[in-house]
């Protein structure tokens, strides 16, 4: 891209201006800092020039938007053509509550949704099992039949709105409902959009909402990638998550390596499965972190396209141009938020919103500034979505594609990020694949170390975190909170239990039979099953329990 002979007289000129400006000027005037260094840690120069970009290939390593790499985008026009989709997470108490709550976000102009489950339903427990007492709508909502789903999307014709849904160890449970409740609004499959999350092996890396061993949850996913691919066509099947890798403590390197080795293996899944990769993979999609240190996050979104775009076509031979495209869903940080000067975080993620939009997100949820206190109040969540639109609509960084391409800083902090993630993906590789790696606990120690590392740099004051160890302020007002009802647990219990009295208990019984029996044949598919029985209205404990038989429950390995 670069002419070598103009590259050596800019390295040269800089040499000289280091020797005749720069240090002369530091010795009048040191850095502030002895060393300077991104959130991950990863050591920052003080100036970036093109010398070190000599074998950069513009059509190579840059490319056009919407082209291959796809480095600048996916799409041809970006954000110029179509904002992304502002899609808030929401869910608390009831089914009714959230119902409200999503109802109140679309007149605000949200344009996507996105749900969040109690704890109980992410473990595959109904809200009267003896594990979800006083858990009951506190970090989501409770949804434990049909009868719940159908409240929860009351009112929201499922043909008109995208859906995203993060559940895991469950995740064909909920979808299975999900599509009941489309087809009660008289919906054709074929129509409905949405994503589940559906990332099992994060969870055994990170998030540790599991339910059974790894061979079993990867056959639940390939029956729902098959299913998807013959019925529900613009379903996104797998979320394939580096969020809450990063949450757990990870570097950006390991949220991108571990979060592209997780989609390796779902790819390579699905193949041994025997479904054709170019039917799959375009319904794949990814979630990542939006971080405080702004270049890292930006170059870790375009090295991550990058890297799967040359996967996909020269490990995996695709030949559809979709199934080469990483489409994203960013969320900014829960983990930087600070309780103290909660105000302070509208700040931070409003700079991490605006590192997902430069990083060509596809969609986006803004955590509210009350998040690291309790679930967000009206007020709150209104003020995170009015940030997202700010961006949007005032800030001007939309009006063309890729702004920061080119960036000497950028390009070489992007092609660092894809060096060092593609060595931790060849180590992963040479385990036997990310399922292998996980059993070792290989990618936990390693995210482990990093939190470790991270938090003695706070404790050392090295990373400075306004509110938190540096400007802290003696005297703070509260905020408003929300509170989740004292009720709610009660009427959602009396709920699950009137639902099993009313259902046709026979049939009920027959469509858990059915799933049983078919659980113990690899060659059957477990999506219509599942999908029969939430029309039975079987609760998702229900479901989870026969497969907790036949199947198995995961036990993380100690590890020290």
């Amino acid at each position: 891209m670069y002419d070598r002979k103009k590259l050596a007289g800019i390295a040269a000129h800089r040499k000289k201006w280091q020797d005749e400006a720069l240090s002369p000027g530091l010795r009048r005037s040191p850095e502030r800092i002895k060393r300077f260094s991104t959130v991950s840690d990863e050591e920052i120069g003080t100036l970036y020039t093109p010398d070190p970009l000599s074998n950069f290939d513009y059509g190579e390593d840059l490319g056009f938007p919407g082209q291959y790499p796809y480095t600048r985008g996916v799409q041809p026009s970006m954000y110029r053509g179509r904002l992304w989709t502002m899609r808030q997470f929401a869910g608390f108490g009831s089914a009714e509550d959230t119902n409200a709550r999503f109802k109140f976000l679309l007149s605000q102009g949200q344009t996507g949704l996105s749900t969040a489950f109690h704890f109980p339903t992410l473990m595959g427990y109904d809200s009267d099992s003896l594990r979800a007492k006083g858990e009951v709508g506190m970090c989501g909502v409770a949804v434990d039949s049909l009868k719940d789903m159908e409240i929860l999307f009351d009112g929201i014709p499922l043909d008109k709105v995208t859906t995203s849904m993060t559940i895991n160890g469950p995740a064909a449970m909920v979808f299975a409902m999900y599509l009941a409740v489309a087809e009660k609004q008289g919906v054709p499959f074929h129509k409905v959009g949405g994503t589940i999350q559906n990332d099992i092996l994060k969870e055994y890396i990170a998030q540790h909402s599991w339910i059974f061993p790894p061979e079993p949850s990867m056959r639940i996913i390939t029956d729902i990638l098959g299913y998807c691919a013959d019925n529900v066509p613009k379903w996104n099947t797998i979320s394939i998550s580096g969020y809450h890798i990063r949450e757990a403590g990870s570097t950006a390197v390991q949220e991108l390596a571990f979060t592209i080795g997780d989609g390796i293996a779902y790819v390579q899944a699905g193949i041994d499965a025997g479904i054709p990769v170019d039917k799959f993979a375009p319904r794949l999609s990814y979630f990542f972190n939006a971080h405080m240190d702004f270049f890292e996050e930006i170059a870790k979104y375009r090295a991550a396209r990058r890297m799967w775009a040359r996967i996909m076509r020269e490990r995996f031979h695709a030949k559809d141009e979709n199934s080469w495209k990483l489409r994203f869903h960013t969320q900014t940080a829960g983990c930087t938020l600070t309780a103290q000067q909660p105000m302070n975080n509208v700040v931070r993620v409003a700079l991490q919103a605006l590192s997902g939009v430069l990083g060509g997100t596809q969609s986006l949820h803004t955590n509210s500034m009350d998040e690291t206190l309790a679930l967000p109040t009206e007020q709150a969540v209104t003020v995170a979505l009015r940030t997202q639109q700010i961006i949007a609509e005032e800030s001007g960084v939309a009006n063309t594609i890729d702004p920061l391409g080119g960036s000497f800083f950028l390009e070489q902090l992007t092609n660092e990020m894809e060096e060092k993630a593609m060595e931790y993906i060849r180590k992963i590789d040479e385990m036997g694949g990310m399922v292998a790696a996980i059993k070792r606990g290989y990618p936990q120690r390693e995210v482990a170390d990093a939190a470790f590392h991270f938090q003695r740099l706070v404790d050392a004051g090295e990373k400075r975190i306004v509110g938190l160890n540096v400007y802290r302020s003696p005297d703070e007002a509260p905020i408003p909170l929300l509170k989740v009802d004292e009720r709610v647990e009660k009427q959602q219990v009396a709920r699950t239990k009137e639902v099993r009295r009313k259902r046709n208990a026979k049939k009920a019984q027959a469509c858990l039979s059915a799933l049983k029996e078919g659980s113990l044949d690899p060659k059957v598919n477990l999506m219509p099953l599942l999908v029969d029985a939430a029309r039975a209205y079987v609760t998702l404990g229900e479901m989870c329990d026969t497969l907790r038989e036949t199947m198995g429950v995961y036990t993380d390995p100690a590890m020290f």
